[in-house]
């Protein structure tokens, strides 16, 4: 995948059968798939209690909203569908882990599968959940364009050269370009496991729309996903 790559999403229908936009390959290219919680709704009430593990569940009912609850079950039902194709055991006994945090140590690194068979990635946003497979370290991350006055206090932690750019955009373009920003940071935040544990000021990637900034260390690349939210992948190498 080369950086800045617009890519087309897949979507993972109610039937559990997956057709991915690129499977992944000696080059390190990700597999993604694209799953609407609401139309994966049916299979999600089907699958669930039966391929999701104890603290899935117990995570999944701390929701307080509806619309959160049913987009973490979709996507960590699809996770567990996809991972348990690509390693040939039923969903439920997808060996799941997490290294430990490349900061503190802590038990909260990037989510892995036991033995590192294959690398993913899973982010969920407002009914819209994202997945990658690769062959090396991945991470995804797919965003809600926010209101303006979100965008524009949060915005205040990004690069300086982000926060010029932003700036130069009309007001009514900010949020959508934001949103952008935002996704291809938690893509390459995700991929090293560290999360928002790294400052937002440290690495630039760019607020053009199909021009990601280099990362050193990482290919990276916008998702072209749904109306109203913005999208990115990052792959090690």
């Amino acid at each position: 995948m080369r950086a800045g790559a617009v890519l087309l999403p897949v979507e993972l229908r109610d039937g559990g059968g997956e057709q991915p936009l690129r499977t992944p390959g000696t080059g390190g290219e990700p597999g993604l798939w694209l799953v609407r919680a609401e139309t994966f709704k049916a299979a999600v009430a089907r699958l669930a209690p039966v391929v999701l593990d104890g603290s899935e569940k117990q995570r999944a009912a701390a929701f307080t909203r509806a619309r959160d609850r049913d987009t973490y079950l979709a996507g960590h039902v699809a996770l567990r569908l996809l991972l348990g194709a690509r390693l040939g055991v039923p969903p439920a006994e997808v060996p799941l882990e997490r290294l430990p945090c490349p900061m503190c140590k802590g038990p909260h690194g990037r989510p892995v599968v036991r033995g590192g068979a294959v690398h993913f990635s899973l982010s969920r946003s407002e009914g819209l959940c994202l997945l990658a497979c690769a062959p090396a370290p991945v991470g995804v991350d797919v965003e809600a364009v926010p209101e303006y006055a979100v965008a524009e206090e949060v915005g205040a932690c990004l690069h300086p050269w982000e926060r010029a750019e932003l700036s130069a955009l009309r007001p009514a373009d900010r949020p959508a370009a934001f949103a952008r920003v935002w996704a291809r940071k938690e893509a390459c935040l995700k991929g090293l496991g560290v999360g928002l544990g790294r400052a937002l000021s440290l690495d630039y990637v760019g607020a053009a729309s199909g021009a990601v900034a280099a990362v050193r260390g990482w290919t990276v690349g916008d998702v072209a996903v749904d109306d109203g939210y913005a999208a990115a992948v990052a792959v090690r190498g």
